[in-house]
């Protein structure tokens, strides 16, 4: 059996939608017994479709995320942090969360980033007083300067 996608997922969503619409619809304009027969059927369409639902996001252990199409992946390949799925059941919006996420790696990285300058600085400041200091180690200090450099921890000297 191919793995469930999500636009099978997202299909079966849209049907179970357009069936409580339909049911929403026929409530509001209830006419009496002549809509009760509609209505039964409309029911029953919307339990076949949330069973169907039910059917496709049920995904048995072991089941294989492979699929070449990377703009549809299969539905046991997509994994949400719990805090998404708190988010939903306490009636929040998901977009929050992810929101608030992006400021939080926004400011560890401004964070970092300080750090990474600031320890920069230190190391420029200790070669130069290497450098005055023990003139022998000259080269040794500008192996480790040029080394710690070009790893992306700012300039030297």
């Amino acid at each position: 059996m191919a793995p469930v996608t999500l636009k099978v997922v997202d299909d079966d969503l849209k049907d179970v939608i357009q069936h409580l619409f339909e049911i929403q619809s026929a409530v509001h304009g209830y006419l009496g017994p002549e809509t009760q027969q509609e209505l039964v059927r409309k029911i029953k369409n919307l339990t076949l479709a949330l069973s169907t639902l039910s059917k496709d996001t049920d995904i048995p252990p072991g089941q294989q995320a492979d699929s070449t199409d990377p703009s549809n992946p299969p539905l046991s390949s997509i994994q949400l942090p719990p805090e998404i799925i708190d988010y939903v059941d306490s009636a929040r919006n998901p977009d929050i969360y992810t929101r608030e996420f992006v400021e939080l790696v926004q400011r560890g990285n401004q964070d970092l980033k300080g750090k990474r300058e600031a320890f920069a600085g230190f190391r420029d400041v200790l070669a130069r007083e290497m450098r005055s200091a023990m003139p022998e180690c000259r080269a040794e200090v500008d192996r480790v300067v040029a080394a710690s450099a070009s790893a992306g921890t700012g300039s030297s000297q």
